[in-house]
């Protein structure tokens, strides 16, 4: 079988495929066989050796959301799952034919959900449903996201609403990213290529953001602190632009709150909780409710192209890797 991985850090062009044995799974994990593999910015800067949070040694695999058919289960592990089709987020060796996942945190894909959409159901839907409600979303409130015409941001101005929220102001790294984002639930769009952006949300919502969901980092985020209406919550669950943020604690006086969030560590603390959410991401996108964009598929032979995609800043919606 087939698996991508990288022996030295830098461009696209480093990410190998390599023919290997079929793996095994473990005690508590399944083998997966993929029909598609999301990919993740994150891992564009492990590879680059640029991460924020430091670098895990050579060689390094991708992670990525696997979807596919249950081949093998290892010891402790329910056998009805073989020949199941779900959804996993797998954090090493993603990138391959076949995949081994954590059989407890498995996404069971309902019937007539296609692999697209079944590639947000372990992780990324989770992520954006998670962080709203870490901000508490109240019926009418004006929610903030930035990098909305990502993989993750697309499906938070959708959820938002899902959530209730009276209004939702996107941000973008262009403006070509504009229209995307108001087909995904936003009521407004602003470009933080501007100069001007912070002052266009003020306009946009004069009397404060009540939610903010950040995952740029940097000056975005001490930015958008000030941004917040009195209780106003920013909600930070990444860097994507490799800095971490400096918080002015000035503007916490002024009755706003931060709080960071990521997925490994909810579901280490709240278990059953984080695979509520997984339940509810589910229902959504067996309804139509939560639509996964797609903006490039890529053969696995050809890993560089997908990092390529992922790296391209007027990118909207999903990655995939097709074996």
């Amino acid at each position: 079988m087939r698996r991508v991985r990288y022996h030295e850090y830098g461009g696209p062009e480093v990410l190998t495929v390599e023919e290997i044995d079929e793996p095994v799974p473990g005690e508590g994990q399944v083998l997966i066989r993929a029909e598609v593999i999301g990919g993740s910015f994150v891992d564009t800067a492990m590879r680059a050796g640029t991460s924020t949070f430091g670098q895990p040694p050579l060689p390094g695999s991708p992670h990525g959301d696997v979807v596919g058919t249950v081949e093998d289960v290892g010891a402790g592990v329910d056998p009805s799952w073989k020949g199941r089709r779900v959804a996993a987020l797998v954090a090493t060796d993603a990138y391959a034919d076949l995949a081994v996942a954590d059989a407890a945190w498995l996404a069971p894909v309902p019937d007539g959900v296609d692999a697209a959409q079944a590639s947000n159901l372990a992780m990324p839907g989770p992520v954006a449903l998670l962080a709203l409600r870490i901000g508490r979303v109240a019926a009418g409130e004006t929610v903030l996201v930035h990098a909305a015409a990502g993989n993750i941001g697309h499906l938070a101005t959708q959820l938002a609403k899902l959530e209730g929220a009276g209004r939702v102001i996107a941000t973008v790294g262009s403006p070509a990213k504009a229209e995307f984002a108001l087909a995904h639930g936003a009521d407004t769009v602003v470009s933080y290529a501007d100069a001007d952006w912070a002052d266009q949300v003020r306009a946009a919502a004069p009397g404060g953001i009540d939610v903010a969901l950040d995952s740029v980092g940097g000056a975005v985020t001490a930015t958008t602190l000030g941004l917040l209406a009195p209780r106003g919550r920013l909600v930070v669950y990444g860097v994507a632009a490799g800095q971490v943020p400096e918080l002015p604690i000035g503007e916490l006086l002024a009755l706003r709150s931060v709080t960071g969030f990521g997925l490994l560590a909810f579901r280490a603390a709240f278990p059953d909780e984080a695979k509520a959410h997984i339940a509810e991401v589910t229902a959504h996108v067996a309804a139509g409710r939560l639509r996964t964009a797609v903006a490039a598929t890529v053969p696995l032979s050809e890993p560089a192209k997908a990092h390529e995609a992922l790296e391209d800043r007027e990118r909207t919606g999903r990655v995939l890797l097709l074996p």
